[in-house]
């Protein structure tokens, strides 16, 4: 490929590494369609015998990228990463599969939705998100509010991941949350409960019960050593075999408590240089409501009207005048409007599967569905 583009462009120097990391960005961050390159390619490295062939296939490839665009009653062909032809979707299915996806969406809960999975920036999943843009103009167009319109757009995208067949979690977003029991924590709480259960057989046997499971769980705590169940002893060494597994089970609860008091410390530091407003606002005991008899209501008006109906004056110092009087000279700021121009720059310029909100839509979805107007794409 060096020896080829120094040929095309001797007065470009680059470098093989340079040359190869320029066409993976390309590649990767899908700066010309398919299409694109194929014409690139054809422009670059012409040839007699390709040329008759690409003038064939020209019409074709654009009769099939218009067929999708426009979202006609006809079979689309979805063509894999290596230019085979992998399945024919049928528009109908398609539409059918986004409807059902989008009532489905409506009447589910924001934590209830399932997990979008991350999906690869490939020609078929691309030609599956084009072949549904037409077909949600009429849900867009009817849509009542912004809420409506992200119940749609999720619908839209969980319809693309079960055509193309992506694995979807069905147990919901909130499961998944950082409130689970960490793996650690769930190990030292087995051993604690298998230490109990073994100090009760051992004092289950201390206290006469010879049942032939329980002798065989008290040879098998004494197992390794040289103590014997008949020797004269054996009470001794029982309890202190019972004394040694409580001490095991309070240095496995101190663990616990030291190990969790830390994450909670550093988490309140974190969350301090982060939010601050949500750090106090966690430290805030929840309010319990009272039990006793209901206040009077006589007593409740009485107190509200004490505050609210009966005129207050105020003994205000003299430096409320000079920090008025600091306040006029400031120019107050122009009001910000948000134009959809800035939002579809901002999402833009987002990364495709940045962590989403409580929506669980991630931005390649807003920048893949578009509304087509007169020929045109708008966001």
């Amino acid at each position: 490929m060096h020896r080829l583009f120094a040929e095309l462009e001797p007065s470009v120097t680059v470098t093989e590494q340079n040359l190869a990391d320029r066409v993976r960005y390309i590649l990767r961050s899908n700066t010309f369609d398919v299409t694109e390159l194929e014409r690139l390619r054809r422009e670059a490295v012409p040839s007699s015998g390709e040329n008759a062939a690409a003038e064939d296939a020209a019409p074709q490839l654009a009769e099939q990228t218009a067929n999708v665009d426009a979202a006609v009653n006809t079979p689309v062909v979805v063509d894999d990463d290596d230019g085979t032809v992998a399945q024919e979707l049928e528009l109908e299915q398609m539409r059918s599969t986004l409807e059902e996806a989008i009532v489905e969406t409506r009447s589910t809960t924001l934590e209830n939705r399932p997990r979008l999975p991350r999906l690869a920036l490939s020609k078929r999943n691309r030609a599956v998100v084009r072949a549904l843009n037409p077909m949600l103009v009429t849900y867009l167009e009817a849509s009542r509010d912004l809420c409506d319109t992200d119940s749609i757009l999720f619908g839209a995208a969980l319809a693309v991941c079960r055509i193309i067949g992506a694995k979807l979690s069905t147990a919901g977003r909130a499961t998944g949350q950082s409130s689970a029991i960490p793996a650690w924590r769930i190990r030292i709480e087995e051993r604690i409960a298998k230490a109990r259960a073994l100090i009760g057989r051992l004092i289950c046997f201390r206290s006469g019960n010879t049942r032939p499971r329980i002798v065989r769980t008290v040879r098998m705590a004494f197992a390794g050593t040289n103590v014997s169940l008949s020797q004269p002893d054996i009470m001794q060494k029982l309890t202190e075999r019972i004394d040694d597994l409580k001490q095991r089970i309070a240095a496995w609860g101190k663990r616990i408590r030291r190990y969790t008091e830390r994450s909670t410390r550093f988490n309140q530091n974190r969350l301090f240089q982060s939010d601050q407003k949500r750090l106090y606002k966690s430290l805030e005991r929840p309010i319990v409501s009272g039990t006793g008899p209901a206040p009077n209501q006589a007593d409740m008006v009485a107190f509200w009207r004490s505050l609210w109906s009966e005129p207050v004056n105020h003994n205000e110092g003299p430096w409320t005048e000079v920090v008025a009087s600091q306040c006029a000279s400031i120019t107050p700021m122009d009001p910000v409007i948000i134009t959809p121009d800035d939002v579809a720059e901002a999402v833009r310029r987002a990364p495709n599967w940045k962590s989403p909100g409580l929506d669980g839509l991630h931005h390649y979805w807003l920048k893949g569905f578009m509304m087509y107007e007169n020929g045109n794409e708008n966001g």
